[in-house]
């Protein structure tokens, strides 16, 4: 099943269950920029809906994505008044996440990258292309803070854990995780564009060479290549990260 077919699913369901609710159904995340993977990959939408979410639509809504099932249907409900103004300050709105509705913390997915993502690479699946709006000042200080902020406290914990780890082989997916997510943010602080995790391996090699044994391992692990990390791998991973973010906030 591809990303559409599991877009489509959820319409034929939310049409049956809440007729006139969906109005519009945007792709965005992996679906939309090319790399979504079958089997490992959720799908990620902007919803847009005719009328703010009731106590009973929501209920509806939880329940419809428990039934989509795997993959997961992800991504944010906009109702008219948020789809005018396009907020990116992660208030509180109802977003699936896991194929679970949240309706009571703030939306991580109201963020100036949705919207870049939605803006540029956006697959309509229902309805025309919004008129997103995005701003650019919010969009770097957002970067700015993920990467100092969240990622120099996971290069902080990798490096106080690493004392402590006994283990020779490390889990892929952490390394991974560390090696791409943060060349993600600098590529889109230095170009105004987005990338994919993979995409972001080769940018961080280009970016500092001594990484680069390290971007492709990272790479053939998120191709579903057989990938051995070890404790030096989680090291160099955290190092990178500092790497990264440093040349960031000094550049940008």
């Amino acid at each position: 099943m591809l990303a559409p077919d599991v877009a489509h699913r959820y319409l034929a369901l939310a049409d049956d269950r809440l007729p006139g609710f969906v109005t519009g159904l945007h792709l965005v995340g992996s679906a939309a920029i090319g790399a979504w993977q079958p089997g490992v990959s959720d799908v990620d939408a902007v919803i847009l809906t005719s009328r703010p979410a009731s106590t009973e639509d929501l209920a509806v809504m939880a329940a419809i994505h428990t039934e989509v099932g795997e993959p997961h249907f992800d991504g944010v409900y906009l109702s008219p008044e948020l789809a005018s103004t396009w907020p990116d300050d992660r208030r509180v709105a109802p977003f699936a996440v896991g194929g679970a509705l949240v309706t009571d913390r703030p939306c991580g997915e109201l963020t100036p990258v949705v919207w870049l993502i939605l803006r540029k690479y956006g697959v309509a699946v229902r309805g025309p292309a919004p008129d997103v709006r995005v701003d650019h000042g919010n969009l770097r200080r957002y970067l700015l803070d993920n990467l100092g902020g969240y990622w120099l406290t996971q290069a902080a914990r990798i490096a106080e854990a690493l004392p402590a780890i006994t283990d020779e082989v490390i889990d892929p997916d952490v390394v991974t995780f560390h090696v791409l997510g943060p060349a993600r943010l600098h590529y889109t602080l230095a170009y105004g564009d987005i990338i994919s995790k993979s995409a972001a391996g080769d940018y961080l090699a280009k970016l500092f060479p001594a990484y680069a044994d390290l971007a492709a391992r990272a790479i053939r692990r998120r191709a579903g290549e057989p990938e051995v990390f070890t404790r030096a791998d989680l090291a160099a991973a955290g190092q990178s990260v500092t790497a990264v973010v440093e040349d960031a906030q000094r550049r940008f």
